[in-house]
């Protein structure tokens, strides 16, 4: 195993990965060969969060905006993004996904949204992308759905929470748990 290096320059929070596994000796693109490798349940979870205003939030909680349910269009969304994860992002592995839930917590106390989805496979790499495309593409379809009434929400803090299996093993963000 190559040596180790900090995680997205965070060093704060202490955590560090092998070096990058997409690039080749001479420092090429490539897509990594997961051929010899073991196949394990492997499971993610990853959050997005989607800023807008009071009012914007109470019309997609009740469900009042004029295109509709925007949770129910955004859950289908999601779990359709995790799907196609490998048509999206360059590199990734076509993997069976055997679970992909998205769900939905309103923060009416910072006006936002809160998005989480939990990707789930057997296979020979991670479904950490998976998961993150999923709470991606349901933040999107949230903004397209309420655009019409505002068009300044921010989707924001997208991110892995956790992930487990595989031989680099269980990762944890601090001081966030998945939901039940």
């Amino acid at each position: 195993m190559r040596g180790k290096k900090p995680v997205s320059g965070d060093r704060s929070v202490g955590v560090h990965a092998p070096e990058l596994t997409h690039l080749d000796r001479r420092g090429r693109i490539r897509m990594v060969d997961v051929g010899e490798k073991t196949v394990t349940r492997r499971e993610a979870v990853a959050r997005a969060a989607i800023k807008m205003a009071p009012k914007t939030l109470e019309a997609i909680v009740g469900r009042r905006l004029a295109k509709g349910e925007a949770l129910a269009a955004a859950r289908v969304a999601g779990i359709m993004a995790a799907k196609r994860t490998h048509e999206l992002i360059p590199l990734c592995h076509q993997i069976p996904l055997e679970v992909v839930e998205v769900d939905f917590r309103p923060d009416p106390a910072h006006s936002s949204l809160h998005i989480q989805a939990r990707a789930v496979t057997s296979a020979k790499t991670g479904v950490e992308m998976e998961a993150m495309v999923a709470v991606s593409a349901a933040a999107l379809a949230i903004y397209d759905m309420a655009k019409a009434i505002d068009r300044a929400m921010v989707v924001n803090a997208i991110r892995l929470v956790s992930k487990s299996g595989g031989r680099s093993g269980e990762f944890r963000r601090p001081r966030e748990r998945p939901w039940n």
